[in-house]
């Protein structure tokens, strides 16, 4: 651990008076040197796998927007099916409405019609 706190304080000097050491890079460059390249790739994932987590992550966001797609083609669905139906109980409604009042005009005419002919007897 102290060969690792050594060689970052060398990096720093370094790179303090050199410009073109990358100060991102210092912690990868001292385990590579402290312990091997092979250490290293423990600690940073390689370029394949790096590929294939944006792939998976690029995967899993087209499967959410697929299922979202579908979860709002459903519910327009739905809103449309209760929409229809809500349309059929109101032209229901409205015949319903029409025969009542069809219905009681109907009665009022017989009324006078009645009212009419009891006064000529």
């Amino acid at each position: 651990m102290e060969k690792l706190k050594d060689k970052r304080a060398e990096y720093e000097a370094t790179a303090s008076s050199d410009s073109s050491v990358n100060l991102d890079d210092i912690d990868n460059r001292i385990i590579t040197e402290v312990l091997g390249p092979k250490s290293s790739q423990q600690y940073m994932p390689s370029v394949n796998q790096a590929q294939a987590e944006v792939q998976r992550l690029r995967d899993q966001m087209a499967q959410m927007q697929a299922s979202t797609v579908e979860q709002i083609a459903q519910l327009k669905a739905e809103a449309a099916s209760r929409k229809e139906k809500a349309q059929r109980k109101y032209n229901k409604l409205q015949l319903q409405l029409k025969a009542e009042a069809a219905a009681r005009e109907a009665e009022q005419q017989e009324n006078m019609t009645n009212s009419n002919y009891s006064f000529r007897i």
